[in-house]
């Protein structure tokens, strides 16, 4: 497998969608888990917006990875 091959695999349309899929229902757990305090309280720091932002970007991330890898395992077989 070459890198070319798993990037391209990376931003497959079906790659995007599921990961997008995937961000959109676990990042919102993970911003409640993470940031429930501040979120209970009202007390939003000036942080608070961009760390919910990067927090979809970890299942995104992951999602995108884990499914371009098995695209790019199942084409060398």
């Amino acid at each position: 497998m070459t890198f070319s091959v798993f990037i391209k695999n990376f931003v497959r349309k079906e790659t995007t969608f599921r990961a997008l899929k995937v961000a959109l229902i676990v990042a919102p757990i993970l911003i409640l888990i993470n940031h429930f305090d501040a979120i209970i309280s009202g007390n939003f720091s000036s942080y608070f917006y961009p760390k919910c932002l990067m927090t979809f970007f970890v299942p995104y991330t992951v999602s995108a990875f884990s499914s371009a890898m098995a695209y790019s395992q199942s084409e060398v077989r």
